[in-house]
Protein backbone atom coordinates (compact mmCIF):
# COMPACT_ATOMS: atom_id res chain seq x y z
CA UNK A 1 0.00 0.00 0.00
CA UNK A 2 3.06 2.22 0.50
CA UNK A 3 2.31 5.79 -1.76
CA UNK A 4 -0.90 4.65 -2.17
CA UNK A 5 -3.00 7.95 -1.78
CA UNK A 6 -6.68 8.57 -0.03
CA UNK A 7 -8.45 11.65 0.43
CA UNK A 8 -10.92 11.36 3.10
CA UNK A 9 -13.90 14.01 4.01
CA UNK A 10 -15.09 13.34 7.30
CA UNK A 11 -18.94 14.29 7.41
CA UNK A 12 -19.75 14.99 11.71
CA UNK A 13 -21.46 16.49 13.56
CA UNK A 14 -19.83 17.45 17.29
CA UNK A 15 -22.62 16.75 19.32
CA UNK A 16 -23.39 13.34 17.29
CA UNK A 17 -21.95 10.42 19.78
CA UNK A 18 -21.29 7.96 17.02
CA UNK A 19 -19.78 10.16 14.78
CA UNK A 20 -17.23 10.42 18.05
CA UNK A 21 -17.22 6.84 18.06
CA UNK A 22 -16.53 6.92 13.93
CA UNK A 23 -13.25 8.86 14.49
CA UNK A 24 -12.08 6.44 17.04
CA UNK A 25 -12.97 3.66 14.26
CA UNK A 26 -10.97 5.31 11.94
CA UNK A 27 -8.10 6.60 13.81
CA UNK A 28 -7.81 2.35 14.54
CA UNK A 29 -8.14 1.78 10.78
CA UNK A 30 -5.53 4.42 9.53
CA UNK A 31 -3.50 2.48 11.84
CA UNK A 32 -3.35 -0.86 10.53
CA UNK A 33 -2.37 0.87 6.93
CA UNK A 34 0.58 2.96 7.90
CA UNK A 35 1.56 2.60 4.27
CA UNK A 36 -1.36 4.82 3.33
CA UNK A 37 -0.70 8.30 2.86
CA UNK A 38 -4.26 10.32 4.15
CA UNK A 39 -5.97 13.36 3.60
CA UNK A 40 -8.47 13.99 6.32
CA UNK A 41 -10.83 17.03 5.55
CA UNK A 42 -13.59 17.60 8.41
CA UNK A 43 -17.10 18.55 6.75
CA UNK A 44 -19.82 20.06 8.28
CA UNK A 45 -23.27 18.41 9.12
CA UNK A 46 -25.88 19.96 11.58
CA UNK A 47 -28.18 17.31 13.45
CA UNK A 48 -30.53 19.50 14.66
CA UNK A 49 -29.42 23.14 12.76
CA UNK A 50 -33.30 24.61 14.30
CA UNK A 51 -31.42 24.65 17.62
CA UNK A 52 -31.62 27.99 19.48
CA UNK A 53 -27.95 29.85 19.57
CA UNK A 54 -28.57 29.78 23.02
CA UNK A 55 -28.94 25.98 23.44
CA UNK A 56 -31.19 24.04 25.63
CA UNK A 57 -30.82 21.56 28.86
CA UNK A 58 -29.41 18.74 26.86
CA UNK A 59 -31.49 15.55 29.14
CA UNK A 60 -34.73 17.65 27.85
CA UNK A 61 -34.14 17.82 24.85
CA UNK A 62 -33.15 14.08 24.56
CA UNK A 63 -36.51 13.20 26.06
CA UNK A 64 -38.32 15.38 24.66
CA UNK A 65 -37.15 13.97 21.31
CA UNK A 66 -36.76 10.38 22.21
CA UNK A 67 -39.00 9.76 25.27
CA UNK A 68 -37.71 9.21 28.31
CA UNK A 69 -37.10 5.42 28.48
CA UNK A 70 -35.61 5.12 25.16
CA UNK A 71 -33.40 8.19 25.73
CA UNK A 72 -31.52 6.54 28.71
CA UNK A 73 -31.95 3.22 26.75
CA UNK A 74 -29.77 4.58 24.75
CA UNK A 75 -26.96 6.71 26.42
CA UNK A 76 -26.52 3.46 28.15
CA UNK A 77 -25.47 2.17 24.94
CA UNK A 78 -23.67 4.40 23.92
CA UNK A 79 -21.56 4.47 27.19
CA UNK A 80 -20.83 0.81 26.51
CA UNK A 81 -19.75 1.36 23.00
CA UNK A 82 -17.98 4.22 24.05
CA UNK A 83 -15.98 2.50 26.22
CA UNK A 84 -14.79 -0.28 23.53
CA UNK A 85 -13.49 2.62 21.54
CA UNK A 86 -11.99 4.20 24.36
CA UNK A 87 -14.17 6.95 24.97
CA UNK A 88 -15.78 7.95 28.76
CA UNK A 89 -19.20 9.34 27.57
CA UNK A 90 -20.33 11.97 30.88
CA UNK A 91 -23.64 12.07 31.87
CA UNK A 92 -23.76 15.90 34.02
CA UNK A 93 -27.38 16.71 34.35
CA UNK A 94 -26.66 20.38 33.74
CA UNK A 95 -25.00 19.64 30.38
CA UNK A 96 -26.27 21.37 27.27
CA UNK A 97 -27.48 20.58 24.14
CA UNK A 98 -26.14 23.59 21.69
CA UNK A 99 -26.44 25.07 18.56
CA UNK A 100 -23.16 23.59 16.48
CA UNK A 101 -22.81 26.14 13.77
CA UNK A 102 -20.01 28.33 15.16
CA UNK A 103 -18.15 24.92 16.57
CA UNK A 104 -18.68 23.83 12.40
CA UNK A 105 -16.81 27.69 12.03
CA UNK A 106 -14.17 27.02 14.08
CA UNK A 107 -13.20 23.10 12.81
CA UNK A 108 -13.37 24.99 9.23
CA UNK A 109 -11.04 27.99 10.44
CA UNK A 110 -8.80 25.18 11.75
CA UNK A 111 -8.85 23.14 8.42
CA UNK A 112 -7.92 26.11 6.43
CA UNK A 113 -4.88 27.10 8.62
CA UNK A 114 -1.72 24.80 7.49
CA UNK A 115 -0.50 25.35 10.51
CA UNK A 116 -3.21 24.00 13.02
CA UNK A 117 -3.77 20.21 13.44
CA UNK A 118 -7.66 20.01 12.70
CA UNK A 119 -8.26 16.80 13.98
CA UNK A 120 -6.91 17.88 16.92
CA UNK A 121 -9.38 20.58 16.83
CA UNK A 122 -12.19 18.08 15.94
CA UNK A 123 -11.21 15.63 19.00
CA UNK A 124 -11.09 18.49 21.18
CA UNK A 125 -14.70 19.33 20.21
CA UNK A 126 -15.94 15.67 20.61
CA UNK A 127 -14.14 15.52 23.55
CA UNK A 128 -15.61 18.83 25.46
CA UNK A 129 -18.82 18.20 24.15
CA UNK A 130 -18.96 14.61 25.47
CA UNK A 131 -16.97 13.87 28.11
CA UNK A 132 -16.69 16.70 29.77
CA UNK A 133 -20.24 18.00 29.37
CA UNK A 134 -19.43 21.18 28.23
CA UNK A 135 -21.25 23.92 26.13
CA UNK A 136 -19.60 23.97 22.47
CA UNK A 137 -22.15 26.55 22.07
CA UNK A 138 -20.40 29.10 24.08
CA UNK A 139 -17.99 31.21 22.39
CA UNK A 140 -15.58 31.59 25.30
CA UNK A 141 -15.38 27.41 25.36
CA UNK A 142 -14.60 27.23 21.40
CA UNK A 143 -12.28 30.33 21.93
CA UNK A 144 -10.08 28.38 24.50
CA UNK A 145 -10.43 24.99 21.99
CA UNK A 146 -9.22 27.41 19.58
CA UNK A 147 -6.17 28.72 21.79
CA UNK A 148 -5.56 24.84 23.18
CA UNK A 149 -4.58 24.15 18.90
CA UNK A 150 -2.35 27.02 18.70
CA UNK A 151 -5.46 29.50 17.30
CA UNK A 152 -4.95 33.42 18.41
CA UNK A 153 -8.06 33.49 21.22
CA UNK A 154 -8.72 37.06 20.43
CA UNK A 155 -9.34 36.90 17.06
CA UNK A 156 -11.26 33.95 17.04
CA UNK A 157 -13.28 35.34 20.00
CA UNK A 158 -14.18 38.55 17.59
CA UNK A 159 -14.98 36.57 14.65
CA UNK A 160 -17.19 34.31 16.50
CA UNK A 161 -18.97 37.20 17.83
CA UNK A 162 -19.30 38.85 14.22
CA UNK A 163 -20.48 35.38 12.21
CA UNK A 164 -17.99 35.22 10.38
CA UNK A 165 -17.92 32.70 7.77
CA UNK A 166 -21.29 30.87 9.15
CA UNK A 167 -22.51 31.84 5.76
CA UNK A 168 -19.75 29.58 3.89
CA UNK A 169 -20.49 26.81 6.50
CA UNK A 170 -24.15 26.52 6.03
CA UNK A 171 -23.33 26.41 2.08
CA UNK A 172 -20.87 23.60 3.03
CA UNK A 173 -23.82 21.47 4.69
CA UNK A 174 -26.13 22.56 1.73
CA UNK A 175 -23.78 20.77 -0.83
CA UNK A 176 -23.31 17.76 0.96
CA UNK A 177 -27.17 17.54 1.37
CA UNK A 178 -27.17 17.91 -2.31
CA UNK A 179 -25.28 14.86 -2.66
CA UNK A 180 -27.31 13.00 -0.58
CA UNK A 181 -25.53 13.03 2.93
CA UNK A 182 -28.92 12.64 5.20
CA UNK A 183 -27.04 11.19 8.44
CA UNK A 184 -23.57 11.15 10.29
CA UNK A 185 -20.86 10.19 10.31
CA UNK A 186 -20.30 10.16 6.82
CA UNK A 187 -17.46 9.29 5.10
CA UNK A 188 -16.23 10.66 1.52
CA UNK A 189 -13.19 8.97 -0.08
CA UNK A 190 -11.66 10.04 -3.00
CA UNK A 191 -14.33 12.63 -4.06
CA UNK A 192 -16.84 9.80 -4.92
CA UNK A 193 -17.09 6.61 -2.88
CA UNK A 194 -19.21 6.85 0.46
CA UNK A 195 -19.27 5.30 3.91
CA UNK A 196 -22.25 5.36 6.34
CA UNK A 197 -22.42 5.62 9.47
CA UNK A 198 -19.46 4.69 12.36
CA UNK A 199 -18.36 1.52 10.74
CA UNK A 200 -16.49 -1.05 12.40
CA UNK A 201 -12.83 -0.53 11.77
CA UNK A 202 -12.00 -3.46 9.65
CA UNK A 203 -14.76 -2.45 7.06
CA UNK A 204 -13.23 0.56 7.06
CA UNK A 205 -9.75 -0.97 6.06
CA UNK A 206 -10.92 -3.19 3.63
CA UNK A 207 -12.57 0.04 1.68
CA UNK A 208 -9.67 1.88 2.06
CA UNK A 209 -7.52 -1.33 0.75
CA UNK A 210 -10.14 -1.83 -2.26
CA UNK A 211 -9.86 2.51 -3.12
CA UNK A 212 -6.41 2.79 -3.14
CA UNK A 213 -6.00 -0.57 -4.95
CA UNK A 214 -7.22 1.06 -7.95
Amino acid sequence: MSGKKLKIEVVSDPVCPWCYVGKRRLESALAQRPGLDVDVEWQPFQLNPDMSREGRNRRDYYREKFGAETAETMLSGMRQTGEEVGIAFGSDPEAMAPNTLSAHVLLYWAGADEGIDAGEAAEKLFHAHHVACENIGDHAVLARIAGEVGMDEGDVTERLAAGVDEDIVRERIAHLASLGVSGVPFFIVNGKYGISGAQPSEILVSAFDQIAAE
